[in-house]
């Protein structure tokens, strides 16, 4: 089982060990060129992207997707084009919606799509989205997903030719392609990155966004190998926005306190009608800043 949860880049990591703790599988965290072993949860590590290469983990401190390192993307997309139909992908509880290109990349390799039922999910964005734009499998409370595992675990193993039955994640079905040059992810290789570019930039780089359409939906990539879908670009040009009326707000304030400190020297050698001035621009330059940390209070996310 191979696991990805959006941390902070300075996350403690605990949630092997929480794993380790509950369930009698062994968890450890991924490490790169660690082959991989049956009977074992395989998480991905803070601040690392975690992809299946060469029947063997892979981790790298790649481009963020979806203004996530890890992302699930990745490990989904590696995962269908190494193990094919032999892919089980489960979609939990989460904001925005990494996991549904890649979801839908096991499904277009033969693999199965599971997604919590979203009703019951904390945050129901990334089941939604995955619902929406992937043709899913089996819509479930968190609940019931693992005894669906186990079944269809043992289906797909039953389904397999005798000379299959053996075969391990040690020996994908597939080989994966290099990645793009300037990546280190060779789960994108299939992202042709030809035409013209879209009118919009990455909120990483600040490199032109190519968009990639993929039946009715459609995402966005870089040359740097960042990736956006729609409502992942909303949410990072939203924090572009706020950064940029922030540092606003920051000269405007510096401005204003220049402005003052004029106005108090020219008040004290006795020229008051250039003091004066030099006030109203202070009160000018503060009124504006507030006009700016107003409207900070009404941007959201998206």
């Amino acid at each position: 089982m191979l696991v990805v949860l959006h941390t902070a880049p300075n996350s403690s990591g605990a949630l092997a060990a929480v794993l380790e703790r509950s369930s009698v599988l062994g968890a450890l965290y991924a490490e790169n060129q660690l082959p991989f072993e049956a009977g074992k949860i395989y998480v991905a590590p803070p601040d690392q992207h975690f992809m299946v290469i060469d029947g063997a983990a892979s981790v790298l401190r790649g481009p963020r997707e979806n203004g996530f390192r890890p992302a699930i993307d990745p490990l989904f997309r590696s995962a269908a084009q190494a193990y094919g139909p032999n892919v089980l992908g489960v979609i939990l509880s989460g904001a925005l919606n990494d996991g549904t290109f890649g979801l839908r990349a096991i499904k277009e390799a033969g693999g199965t799509a599971i997604v919590q039922d979203p009703e019951e999910a904390l945050v129901s964005s990334m089941p939604m989205s995955a619902i929406r734009d992937v043709e899913v499998d089996h819509i479930v409370p968190v609940a019931e997903i693992p005894r669906l595992l186990v079944r269809l675990v043992e289906e797909k193993t039953s389904a397999q030719p005798q000379s299959t039955k053996g075969q391990d994640m040690a020996n994908p079905s597939r080989g994966i392609q290099s990645g793009p040059a300037g990546t280190s992810d060779p789960s994108i290789a299939s992202d042709k990155l030809d035409g013209p570019p879209s009118v919009y930039t990455c909120p990483e780089c600040g490199g032109s966004l190519w968009k990639l359409e993929e039946g009715a939906a459609f995402r966005f990539r870089c040359h740097t190998g960042h990736g956006f879908t729609a409502e992942t670009l909303l949410d990072g040009q939203n924090q572009e926005l706020e950064y940029a009326l922030w540092s606003a707000v920051r000269v405007l304030k510096e401005r204003a306190g220049i402005h003052e400190q004029m106005a108090t020297r020219m008040g004290d050698g006795g020229l008051n009608d250039l003091a004066k001035r030099y006030q109203e621009r202070a009160a000018e330059e503060r009124n504006k800043s507030q006009l700016i940390e107003g409207i900070l209070s009404q941007v959201k996310a998206g």
